[in-house]
């Protein structure tokens, strides 16, 4: 599928699955007008990497942070530096960070205090805040309306996938949803009615590759060439072509990530 292009807004491209295909995968993207991706770095330790495949590929823009399953394993992050790190051109947003109750509920109280410095950096930086949220929706939508009721920040709740009362929380501090392969299942009507009641222009579309590859792709290896296959299911719930709703998540991307459109208007 191709059209008006549309971007990635998060994928994991330093990941095993794509040692050996990386630049393939990137290509394939190009090809499925997808023209730009943001890899996302779920441990500090491994920032350098993730910036280097930004730095080798110019489609590829990169966020970093501590995620939340990985909190009770890794040293704390200090906002110092995040905001060190934010400091690379191609660096666009702080984290992924979040709370996850479903795996990992055991270490709610350091996945919090890492979400609260994760925020202040967002707040110091005005870089878009990356969530991850699962299981935790009364603590997450409370965290970060707390957050932004002491400092605005900007955000978006990657991978959508939680109740309605999340939705109405991050929406209400204006931040962004973004769909990834999961709002394209088939038993995710009650996903899509969330996105659907939502303003298209707080909407993005992702992959989350390598994890929730969307139909026909479902149960193989996810890639950012298939974030157009949920763009196409996105287009469908709000009732607009393709191409329209290409657009609109490229203008929401750019809105959002305007480091990211700074750069490209830049180059």
């Amino acid at each position: 599928m191709s059209g008006a292009p549309i971007t990635d807004s998060h994928c994991h491209l330093d990941f095993p699955d794509f040692a050996e295909t990386r630049e393939d995968v990137i290509a394939r993207a190009l090809e499925a007008g997808v023209h730009r991706m943001v890899t996302i770095c779920t441990r500090m330790r491994n920032e350098p990497a993730v910036r280097a495949i930004a730095e080798a590929n110019a489609p590829v823009f990169y966020a970093a942070g501590t995620h939340p399953m990985s909190a009770a394993e890794e040293p704390l992050v200090s906002v110092d530096e995040l905001v060190a790190a934010a400091q690379h051109p191609k660096f666009v947003g702080i984290g992924e960070t979040g709370l996850d109750y479903h795996y990992t509920a055991d270490s709610a109280e350091v996945q919090q205090r890492s979400l609260e410095i994760h925020i202040e950096a967002a707040q110091e930086t005005q870089l878009p805040l990356i969530i991850h949220a699962r299981d935790a929706d009364a603590d997450m939508a409370e965290i970060l309306t707390r957050g932004f009721k002491r400092a605005p920040y900007p955000c978006v709740m990657h991978c959508f996938s939680s109740g309605a009362d999340l939705a109405r929380a991050a929406l209400d501090c204006g931040f962004y949803l973004s769909m990834s392969g999961i709002a394209a299942f088939p038993k995710s009507k009650e996903l899509r009615e969330i996105f659907a009641a939502a303003p298209v222009d707080r909407i993005l579309v992702e992959t989350d590759s390598p994890y929730l590859a969307p139909p026909p792709h479902r149960g193989k290896r996810n890639e950012p060439a298939y974030s157009a296959l949920t763009a196409a299911v996105g287009a469908d719930v709000f009732g607009l072509d393709y191409d329209a709703f290409a657009r609109q998540t490229e203008a929401n991307f750019e809105r959002l990530f305007a480091k990211a459109a700074r750069w490209a208007d830049a180059a």
